[in-house]
C-alpha cells in the first residue's frame, strides 16, 4: 500500500499506509489523523479537507477537476498554488510518498 505522510500545523508527522483506490481525505479519516474534518464525506462539496501539497509531491497529481478548483475558492485557510482537497486525490501507486500539509484551520 501507498504511504501518505500529513504534517500538522505544530509540525506532527504521521505517516500511515492507504489503500489504493482510497482518497487522501479517507486515509486520515481512517486512521485519525486530526486537521481533515470531511463535512461533505468526500463529494467536493464543502472543503473541509483542504491541504497543501508539498512541493516534492506535486508532479504525482493529476491536475484538479473544475468543481475541486470551484471549491477551492471557499476554503477557510488560505488557499495557495499547492492546495488541493484531500477527497480529490485518489490513491494510486504512484502517489507512494505523498506529503500533505495540513491548514491551520477547515472552517
Amino acid at each position: 500500500m501507498p504511504e501518505i505522510t500529513y504534517v500538522a500545523v505544530d509540525g506532527a508527522v504521521c505517516s500511515v499506509e492507504v489503500p489504493l483506490g482510497t482518497s487522501v481525505m479517507r486515509g486520515a479519516v481512517f486512521n485519525d489523523i486530526d486537521g481533515i474534518v470531511a463535512q461533505c464525506g468526500g463529494n467536493a462539496q464543502c472543503a473541509t479537507c483542504h491541504v497543501y501539497v508539498d512541493e516534492t509531491s506535486l508532479d504525482a497529481l493529476e491536475r484538479a477537476r473544475p468543481e475541486e478548483e470551484h471549491m477551492l475558492g471557499f476554503t477557510a485557510a488560505d488557499r495557495l498554488p499547492n492546495s488541493r482537497l484531500s477527497c480529490q486525490l485518489k490513491v494510486t501507486g504512484a502517489l507512494d510518498g505523498l506529503i500533505v500539509h495540513l491548514p491551520e484551520r477547515q472552517y
